[in-house]
């Protein structure tokens, strides 16, 4: 059976444009208290705003990532689960361990760049891993997903735990 390549394997780093792809999907590199920063300089309730709608954001443009590693998993969800924790430390997006049961999917992430890059807060904060979640959850289920954030290390939490349920 032939490997897959990983996805820094994929990616193409075109210097002369100044960009980086994984076939069509272009990716950029970003410290993460840079991004965060932006949400820990907001007001309530804009911040909550903001952290949803990038979360909206990561779901759309990752759903198309999830359908793009469901082929190269054959539509198998343990597969696609695979290729995802494989992908997310490459990406930076810490360590991904994911459990699925019947109507339900978990995820644990050790050492997310979201959190660490907020910092501490009262409320989680790690909004883009929900958002890839429901598009990894919703082709496993084959219906719309909701995602809780149940613990983050920002609330000083061990990890960054999330539950993926389908929508009745």
């Amino acid at each position: 059976m032939t490997q897959s390549p990983t996805f820094r394997e994929r990616l193409t780093f075109d210097a002369a444009a100044g960009a980086i792809f994984d076939q069509t999907r272009r990716y950029m590199l970003l410290r993460p208290d840079a991004l965060m920063g932006v949400f820990r300089h907001l007001p309530e309730p804009q911040r909550t705003q903001a952290l949803d709608a990038l979360e909206q954001s990561i779901f759309e443009q990752g759903s198309d990532s999830a359908r793009a590693y469901a082929k190269i998993s054959g539509a198998d969800p343990e597969g696609l689960m695979r290729i995802i924790a494989a992908t997310a430390p490459h990406l930076g997006w810490g360590l991904w361990t994911f459990d699925l049961a019947p109507g339900r999917l978990t995820l644990e992430v050790r050492n997310s760049p979201f959190a660490a890059g907020h910092g501490p807060s009262p409320t989680p904060v790690c909004h883009a891993i929900k958002g890839m979640l429901r598009a990894v959850a919703e082709p496993i289920f084959g219906a719309r997903a909701r995602v809780a954030e149940l613990t983050c290390t920002a609330t000083g939490a061990q990890t960054c735990c999330f539950e993926a349920l389908p929508e009745k």
